[in-house]
This record gives C-alpha cells, structure tokens and sequence, in this order.
C-alpha cells in the first residue's frame, strides 16, 4: 500500500503484508521484533517504511492496554501515541486488532492507537483523543484501518456479558449455540462518534478473510499456527 495525504502536511497509510524482505510465514513485511523472524529481516522492514513515510518512525510494545503516551517517550509498553512534532512517524502494530489513525489538521496534532478488544473497551481511543486534545486539538478526524470483520469474529457468551445492553446491535447469533459474531471495528467507530469525533475513511478490510494481503492471529490460530507476523500503520506530519 503507499500512503496517502489526508491533510497537506499529514501524511497516512494502512500497510499490508507486502513490500517487504520477511520469508516464510511473515512474508513479507512483518514489523514485529517479538515473533520467530530474523531481527534482521524485521529492521529492514521497518527501515522501509521510515523510508515510504518520509520520517522517524515511532513504535510501541504493544499490550493490549488503555495507555497513550508521547511519541518523543516511544518506545514504551502502551497502545496509542501522540505527537505535534513535525518528521516522527507514529506506528501500531496489528493482526486482526483495528489500527485507529487520527489527526487535527489545523491544530498539527495527531495520534496513533491499536485498538484491540480489550484495548478499547478499557479506553484507548478516548486516551488518544484525550492526548492529542491536551497538546491542543479542537476538531479530531479518525481513519479505521483493516482489522478483523464481524463476519470473522465468533465470541462466546462470557465475551457478550462485558457489554452494556447498549452494545447488543454490534452483535448477531452465531451459527455455534452460545456464540456470537462481534462488530470490532462498528464498535469503535461507535466510541468514535460518542466523544465528537469524525471519521474520514472505514478501511474495513477483513485481515482474517483476506490471507494473501493481511496478517491474522485468529487465522493463525484457526490453521494451527503458532506464528504470525504483525502489519503496521502510520501517520507523521511532514516536515
């Protein structure tokens, strides 16, 4: 994928696989460290991408968590980044979790957050809004990025239960009793929308049923896998 200019100054991309050195199950560019590739192979990746996003890249140890830092700060364990500084790259990692791109063109504020689940029921997206808010964002514009689809995520009842009443709509019967398919990407563009902010672009590819373009856990786990590797997206304000 090549990245695009939401903004004059604000450049954007949702990688794939491709375009990259990896071999193998990460054909071709992982860009995780923790995973059974090369570090060389993985260093190259990243390398190219600085490259195609014309900045320094940032990147996160990813957790799982509601926890947005500073991109000057990266890296660090958290789930989101944020920056007004023109030339840093912010990057998150995913596998079938939504990547959530954000940006104030006016303000030049903008922030990066790997919404997972978990992630975003606990907060991260308001984390990030909160941030880039802080360093004086007025008018947020949010881009969702390929994740796992609601035709390829089954939860069971223990999964639904976490869920107000007010969230039945993200899901829908299961062809397995007791199960369920879970609109993650419907579900934070609903927590999105509720703190005022506007999303441009649904990049709603679904990694899990598009296996030559995405990497995906759930697909790994599903073919009996125990590696996978990790796309990328990014966002930097151009120097």
């Amino acid at each position: 994928m090549q990245p695009f200019s939401p903004a004059s100054h604000i450049r954007a991309c949702f990688y794939g696989r491709h375009g990259g050195v990896s071999e193998g199950a990460f054909a071709s560019l992982n860009m995780s460290l923790s995973t059974q590739d090369a570090e060389e192979n993985v260093a190259e990746n990243r390398r190219r991408v600085a490259e195609m996003m014309g900045g320094d890249l940032r990147m996160l140890s990813q957790i799982h968590s509601a926890l947005c830092i500073d991109a000057h700060d990266a890296p660090q364990q958290a789930d989101a980044l944020v920056t007004n500084r023109p030339g840093l790259v912010l990057g998150v990692m995913g596998a079938d979790c939504t990547p959530v791109l954000f940006y104030d063109a006016d303000a030049g504020v903008i922030g990066a957050a790997h919404a997972g689940w978990r992630g975003a029921f606990e907060g991260i997206l308001e984390a990030t809004i909160h941030a880039m808010q802080e360093r004086g964002a007025m008018h947020i514009t949010a881009m969702i990025g390929p994740c796992i689809g609601p035709e390829s995520y089954e939860v069971d009842e223990g999964f639904k239960a976490r869920f107000p009443a007010s969230d039945a709509a993200l899901f829908r019967p299961g062809d397995r009793k007791g199960h369920f398919m879970f609109d993650l990407p419907g579900y934070c563009l609903k927590r999105l929308e509720a703190n005022g902010v506007s999303v441009s672009m649904r990049h709603w590819r679904d990694t899990y049923a598009h296996p030559r373009d995405y990497f995906s856990h759930r697909r790994m786990v599903h073919e009996n896998r125990t590696c996978e590797g990790r796309q990328i997206s990014c966002i930097t304000i151009q120097t």
